[in-house]
């Protein structure tokens, strides 16, 4: 297949292809293969086509990609410097040292891992991390079916400077801790939910501003609790946290948010675990400690109990690796057994 001294080359040497093909039979194929501007027949992008090289793709695609900067700890590096800078030339203290740090008697730990992040203070990072979305954005561009103004969500009156006036991380917070309380939310999903917001505005080329940043928020926690949570809610059950909201309304915007991240609703093991790390790392730079707690007896015997089933996992995974191959370093440990010559 493919060999350039196959016998399949020449139709003539192959007993399954005609010898000849007829001029008629010729120029139909012909015109079959052109495609002319007003037909009817859909076209069919190829999955190639819409891949970006890898280089664009680190730089663009954070959600994509484990290897790029995620957009929110970029956009919080400016901040971060300033006002280091600022203390540093005004000499302002730091104060007293709020985090505690551990010492030969005592360690301090805290609830928070990877796999299970504690609620309250993901919530409060994630929150963060949209913060400095709409304060250190590029621009303001947007959607009419973001727009809160468009589509409201309450009956009370939009005012006027709603699209000028950048919310404060209280006010976010606020607003996504009541969805994640009402519809008892977990902390992955406010992860996801953070990944689908950039993916949302890396591929339509989007900012979040004053005025859509509920309305983003809103369609993405959406989507990330019907992805992430086995017992998703439903439309109709945001309409019962927000009041005066249709479930026509968040349909359409369920719909458009889809079809704006192009149906990839896919979040890696990778991607979910740099985001969480990132998150972390801005709520350090803000001075968001997360709750430590000394180890006691119980949680250290639960530790101790998790990282032995994790290490006898790791062997049982070893010793599969080497049924299947024995490396030559490992040959010296092999001993044979002794001839008996009678």
């Amino acid at each position: 297949m493919g060999n350039t001294v196959s016998c399949c080359v020449s139709p003539e040497s192959s007993p399954k292809l005609p010898s000849r093909l007829t001029a008629e039979r010729l120029e139909e194929l012909q015109a079959s293969s052109e495609v002319s501007d007003d037909t009817t027949v859909p076209y069919l992008q190829h999955i190639s086509d819409r891949e970006v090289p890898d280089e664009l793709a680190l730089e663009s695609n954070p959600s994509d990609h484990a290897r790029a900067n995620t957009i929110f700890l970029n956009k919080s590096q400016t901040d971060v410097r300033d006002k280091r800078r600022s203390n540093h030339t005004n000499h302002v203290s730091p104060g007293l040292l709020s985090r505690k740090y551990s010492s030969c008697s005592t360690i301090f730990i805290d609830d928070n891992t990877v796999s299970q992040p504690n609620l309250k203070n993901t919530i409060k990072c994630v929150t963060l991390a949209i913060y400095y979305h709409i304060k250190n954005r590029d621009s303001d561009r947007s959607l009419d079916i973001f727009d809160e103004k468009l589509h409201p969500l309450s009956k009370e009156p939009v005012s006027d400077d709603y699209s000028s006036v950048d919310p404060e991380h209280r006010l976010i917070y606020r607003f996504v801790r009541t969805l994640f309380s009402a519809a008892q939310l977990t902390a992955e999903c406010a992860i996801v939910t953070l990944v689908y917001l950039e993916r949302l505005l890396t591929y339509a080329e989007l900012d979040i501003c004053p005025a859509n940043w509920k309305r983003i928020v809103l369609g993405a926690i959406l989507l990330a609790s019907k992805v992430w949570d086995d017992q998703a809610v439903w439309n109709v059950d945001y309409c019962q946290i927000l009041k005066d909201i249709t479930v026509e309304d968040m349909n359409e915007m369920e719909r458009h948010f889809l079809e704006l991240l192009q149906f990839n609703i896919n979040v890696p093991a990778s991607i979910y675990a740099k985001y969480y790390f990132d998150l972390r790392q801005l709520a350090d730079d803000n001075n968001l400690n997360f709750p430590l707690e000394p180890l006691n007896n119980q949680r250290a015997q639960k530790l101790e109990a998790i990282s032995r089933l994790c290490e006898d996992k790791y062997k049982d995974l070893s010793r599969a690796a080497m049924r299947r191959s024995l490396s030559a370093d490992n040959l010296i440990g092999v001993r044979h057994s002794n001839a008996v010559l009678s």
